[in-house]
């Protein structure tokens, strides 16, 4: 099936983290995000935003790069936030338990290189890349499943 794209100009933080509210208000569980891109792209920063806007209850969204993964009780159910970043095989994601939650939780995954064959084909890629100005983000969204074309039709205008 061929890949749908769509690219998004975030000019600042407070443009980043607005998008990912937006897309967090059409999530639901078994919807997985891939997020790539380089150190300091904003991976964290957009995942962040998208959990707050949809917990029950505020809390702290720290970074996994050290738990490797953070879940959360929201309003649609389960978040799961992991960072594949220290990671050297996909037999440690597997012990982690991920590779169940694609089927239940809403998953954001930071560095899905680290998933190698484990990568579901449902999933959103977000790709992080340095914008045209400082602080500025290009995100380029591409997905191959039929359901990312309806969820994002608000999205992606």
């Amino acid at each position: 099936m061929p890949a749908h794209c769509h690219t998004l100009i975030l000019p600042d933080a407070s443009a980043t983290a607005q998008a990912a509210v937006t897309l967090g208000a059409y999530l639901r569980g078994g919807d997985l995000i891939l997020m790539s891109g380089n150190v300091g792209a904003g991976k964290t920063h957009f995942a962040r935003a998208l959990i707050q806007s949809r917990l029950n209850v505020v809390e702290d969204v720290p970074s996994p790069t050290f738990t490797l993964v953070q879940t959360y009780d929201s309003d649609l159910g389960e978040i799961w936030h992991a960072d594949l970043y220290r990671l050297t095989s996909p037999q440690e994601i597997e012990e982690l338990g991920l590779t169940d939650a694609f089927e239940t939780a809403i998953c954001l995954v930071e560095w899905p290189d680290r998933l190698g064959s484990l990568a579901p084909d449902h999933a959103l890629s977000l790709d992080f890349t340095d914008g045209p100005e400082r602080g500025a983000r290009v995100l380029n969204a591409q997905w191959s499943d039929p359901k990312w074309t309806v969820k994002l039709a608000g999205w992606c205008p």
